[in-house]
This record gives C-alpha cells, sequence and structure tokens, in this order.
C-alpha cells in the first residue's frame, strides 16, 4: 500500500472514531447523575437581566437625590415620564431642559429622571448644580435596577405612564416635550 490510500484509511478511521452513533447523540444520552453534595438546580431558570421586560402596570418606589421617597404609585391619575439618564449621556444632557419645563408647566404631567449610572450623590448634585431640573432625581443601582422596569438598552430611554399606572409608550432615544404630548393626546 503506498502512502496516500494509507494516510486517506487512516482519516476515515479517525473522523469515524468521533462520530457518536445515533443512540449516544447530546439529546439521547442518558443523563449523569449529579454528586450527592451538589446543590438542587432552581425549577426554573431566572430570566436574565438583559432580557427582562417591563411589566404592564410598573411599580417604582425608591430615595430620590433630595431624600424624599419617590412612589411612582402615588402619581396615579398623572401622566408620568419615567427618563432613564446617565451625566455622561449627551442627548440625556440635551432632553433635560424640555423635561423640566414640561414638568414645570404641565400640572398634568409629572417627570422623574432616574440616573442610570454609577456616581456618588454628591457628585450628581454637582451635577444638578450646573444643569438644574424641577424633577426628582433617583440614582439607580446599575446592578439591581428597578425591578419592573427593562434594563436600559440604550440612553435615554424614556417610558410613558399613562395615569392608570400602565405604560403607554416607550421611547429609545431622545425624547421632546412634543413627543410626549401628542401620545398622550391619543389617548
Amino acid at each position: 500500500m503506498t502512502a496516500k490510500p494509507l494516510l486517506l484509511a487512516l482519516g476515515l478511521l479517525t473522523l469515524a472514531a468521533c462520530n457518536k452513533p445515533a443512540a449516544q447523540s447530546e439529546a439521547t444520552a442518558p443523563a449523569v447523575p449529579a454528586p450527592i453534595n451538589a446543590p438542587a438546580a432552581p425549577p426554573t431558570e431566572a430570566v436574565p437581566a438583559t432580557e427582562r421586560k417591563t411589566v404592564e402596570q410598573p411599580t417604582l418606589k425608591a430615595k430620590a437625590l433630595d431624600g424624599t421617597d419617590y412612589d411612582l404609585a402615588a402619581h396615579r391619575g398623572k401622566w408620568v415620564v419615567v427618563n432613564f439618564w446617565a451625566t455622561w449621556c449627551a442627548p440625556c444632557r440635551k432632553e433635560m431642559p424640555e423635561l423640566s419645563a414640561l414638568h414645570a408647566m404641565r400640572n398634568e404631567i409629572e417627570v422623574v429622571g432616574l440616573a442610570f449610572e454609577d456616581i456618588e450623590p454628591a457628585e450628581m448634585k454637582a451635577f444638578l448644580e450646573k444643569r438644574p431640573v424641577t424633577y426628582p432625581i433617583v440614582i439607580v443601582d446599575t446592578y439591581n435596577p428597578p425591578e419592573d422596569f427593562a434594563i436600559p438598552r440604550g440612553l435615554p430611554m424614556t417610558y410613558l405612564i399613562a395615569p392608570d399606572g400602565k405604560v403607554a409608550k416607550e421611547f429609545l432615544g431622545p425624547v421632546t416635550a412634543h413627543d410626549i404630548e401628542a401620545r398622550i393626546k391619543e389617548g
């Protein structure tokens, strides 16, 4: 036998050895029992945080930067703008004055800013001295964000909550007072 047919035969034997028989495929292979001391697996796997969805009627209770308690449910009967933002986000900074004016000028609309970044309260207060707003600011723990809202897939991320407490609209990216008022007019 020459070298080429010998190498070909060896290659085929190697490939054949790599293939599992149909009865032993991963889908049908017998389960290997867990060690006796292994912790029991949870009955269902938790949804990864990146796949978490906003609930239809979210709740939000948090301490605002000014020390007051913010409770989304206390604002039922009004439209509420829940705005996830960060100091380093240029589009977020650009929309702040407009959201602040909307909050100050419209009695039926409330705004709350959720600062989605790792920042110390003193640093946030210094930032807000230069860029003041009329609405409450809550610093959100990026490792433990509000459970009823999806983790923002970009900033700014804004939710318009209807007077009945349900999410009326999600806005990804900058939002204007006109955008919010147009959605409110739709009902």
